[in-house]
């Protein structure tokens, strides 16, 4: 009897509202509500596979996902939205512009040096992208083309497919985030104006042909050139020894005068020490 009694009563006690892991299942519904909201505050569904190469501090993956803004899929899971990726076959274009509206877009999270550890195979989805050349802003890679992070690669799909304003939300949660826009504006334009991912590749080769001529012209100029074309440094030392060589003529001006000043009077006391008392010339001077 008093075995079932107390059995009763255990039934009859609130159960622990606390997890396995310990925290407390309200708050971690709470947690995951105040996440979802956050999320659905993003236009459109972003996702990522995180293989867990980079430093959790400085991951921009695991800030967006901290943030509620991202969903990280386990390996096996596809996505049907747009999925920038190395395994990729074409580059992001503005013709993927309603695929990323209906169904978003999806980002590897792994280490560029560690590519070969990837099941790509497992990952991914029907419109896996490259990304067409454009340069770093992150502080692990700034200034080298290709190496984005995961925020970069996410903002460059937005601002090729149209919607710069997607891309300025997301990089606005890192300080350099907005410099990423800024250093490739003339490139996302350019991608802009294209079509699909063709014309794409198209304008990227084109303007990689064009930067590597500027860049063999800056080489190939002569001294000559670089006159011409204004040298400030240059224009400075002329303007500088110009008016050194004036000060240096006015120097010999005033030289000049004092030489003939000290002469006359030179002159003037010879002039003296020649005549007597009264006045008489004693001898000719030869001046």
């Amino acid at each position: 009897m008093a075995k079932g009694k107390n059995k009763n009563h255990d039934d009859d006690r609130p159960r622990s509202s606390k997890g396995s892991n310990g925290h407390s299942k309200g708050s971690r519904k709470g947690h995951n509500e105040v996440k979802r909201r956050e999320t659905a505050n993003f236009p459109v569904k972003l996702a990522m596979w995180d293989f867990d190469h980079c430093d959790p501090k400085r991951c921009s993956g695991k800030k967006l996902e901290r943030l509620g803004l991202i969903k990280n899929l386990r390996v096996g899971v596809k996505f049907n939205g747009i999925v920038v990726s190395p395994n990729g076959s074409g580059v992001v274009c503005p013709d993927d512009r309603e695929v990323v509206e209906a169904y978003g877009a999806a980002v590897v999270e792994c280490s560029w040096a560690r590519l070969d550890e990837i099941p790509f195979g497992k990952i991914g989805g029907r419109h896996e992208r490259l990304l067409p050349f454009l340069i770093a802003a992150n502080p692990v890679n700034y200034g080298r083309p290709w190496r984005l992070n995961c925020v970069e690669a996410l903002a460059a799909c937005f601002a090729i497919v149209g919607h710069i304003d997607w891309a300025k939300q997301l990089l606005e949660h890192f300080s350099w985030g907005l410099t990423f826009l800024d250093i490739n504006e003339e490139l996302f334009e350019l991608y802009q104006e294209c079509t699909d991912s063709e014309s794409v590749k198209k304008a990227e080769e084109e303007y990689l042909i064009e930067a590597e001529k500027q860049k063999s012209a800056k080489k190939d100029l002569t001294l000559d050139d670089i006159l011409e074309f204004g040298n400030q440094n240059r224009r400075t030392l002329e303007e500088k020894d110009k008016d050194d060589a004036d000060d240096d003529y006015q120097d010999e001006k005033e030289e000049d005068n004092e030489e003939r000043d000290f002469d006359a009077e030179q002159t003037h006391l010879t002039i003296e020490k020649k005549l007597d008392a009264l006045g008489n010339e004693i001898e000719d001077l030869v001046i």
